[in-house]
């Protein structure tokens, strides 16, 4: 099922292409409103998801670095050892594959991953996220689909 490994490289392009847009065309923590309740946003996230563990001194960077190198490699395998008719399945790993590769290749090359997507209401606002994000948003949320049976003909069995 290597041939989903399209999916993974367009994710990851676009991913880039964006971040490296919004680096040279926005300075730090600039805000232009695009929509209402949504607008670009340039912030540096040193930390995971929700700036988890971003004040930690900067130890966290090699760490979740690693964690990406590891979680590609067994979604890797995993995608490799689908079957044909696992589409959903397919889609999912290639979505969260290009995603945490995206990612990655921000933390090891600048120490911080590049958010722009600022979505909020009122004064509340969504922490900030980029395309390789909302990939990895994406691809779990095709993975819970298809653990409930979605994507799966009536002539398949549960393994």
């Amino acid at each position: 099922m290597l041939k989903w490994l399209w999916v993974s490289a367009l994710v990851l392009v676009l991913d880039q292409a964006s971040k490296l847009a919004v680096d040279a065309t926005m300075q730090l923590y600039e805000s232009i409103p695009l929509l209402p309740n949504f607008n670009l946003t340039y912030a540096r996230n040193t930390g995971a998801a929700f700036s988890f563990l971003a004040q930690a001194g900067g130890w966290q960077r090699w760490l979740f670095a690693g964690l990406a190198v590891v979680m590609s490699g067994i979604i890797g395998v995993w995608l490799y050892r689908l079957k044909s008719h696992e589409t959903l399945m397919a889609w999912a790993l290639s979505l969260v594959l290009g995603g945490a590769i995206g990612n990655l290749i921000d933390r090891v090359a600048y120490g911080y991953v590049i958010d722009f997507l600022d979505v909020y209401y009122q004064d509340w606002h969504w922490p900030a996220f980029n395309i390789a994000d909302s990939a990895i948003c994406i691809g779990v949320g095709l993975m819970l689909l298809e653990s409930f049976g979605v994507g799966r003909s009536n002539t398949e069995s549960p393994e």
